[in-house]
């Protein structure tokens, strides 16, 4: 069975997770909050508690621009060390590019779609969901943001050594499959039609 670190969990597991969700994964859940029963806790700068290159994968969903900006290489080099020399991460996060295209139509208040906690304008992908924040949960603020070059430059400069992935305007998301070690471009999409939308 293989493994994969599912980071900034929240109160989801594995169910639905495209790639993850079947008996060859084992989820180990990954939060700063321990409000949602993580397995392990901790943060995406500090991932002390779990070993080096002890997992085959690293799911992580919205949860990197929750980190200052000179926060991320740390970050980055925390995935690197905890994944098994053949890991993959797999990473979404806001797509700044679109969702500033958005503001610059003056459109920052208006709700760009509906989420399940709600409409979601884009001064809540900005800057984190207001409504979570003004009920007292200050993990959900954005403290950097990515366009896809600047999530590829990332990883690379981190020390990953192939990536895979875009963005998707229409849902103001990127997504990003890197591995640790060399694949090949063909390696890359056999993977990422398999863990990417």
């Amino acid at each position: 069975m293989k493994s994969f670190l599912h980071v900034g969990c929240g109160p989801q597991n594995k169910t639905g997770l495209k790639g993850f969700d079947s008996v060859e994964w084992q989820e180990i859940r990954f939060d700063i909050d321990e409000n949602v029963n993580p397995d392990i806790q901790g943060t995406l700068t500090d991932m002390s508690s779990v070993g080096s290159s002890s997992v085959d994968a690293i799911y992580s969903s919205h949860n990197i621009e929750h980190i200052f900006a000179h926060e991320v290489a740390i970050a980055l080099k925390e995935f690197l060390r905890v994944l098994k020399d053949d890991g993959i991460v797999v990473i979404t996060c806001p797509d700044l590019q679109s969702v500033c295209d958005a503001v610059a139509n003056n459109k920052l208040l208006e709700p760009l779609y509906v989420s399940p906690t709600g409409p979601i304008s884009p001064i809540d992908i900005l800057y984190g969901h207001r409504g979570f924040i003004a009920s007292g949960n200050v993990y959900m603020a954005h403290k950097c943001g990515f366009t896809y070059q600047v999530l590829v430059d990332a990883f690379h400069e981190a020390g990953f050594k192939s990536s895979f992935g875009g963005s998707r305007p229409q849902d103001f998301d990127l997504w990003l499959l890197a591995s640790k070690n060399e694949k090949s471009a063909e390696e890359l999409q056999n993977l990422a039609l398999e863990f990417l939308p």
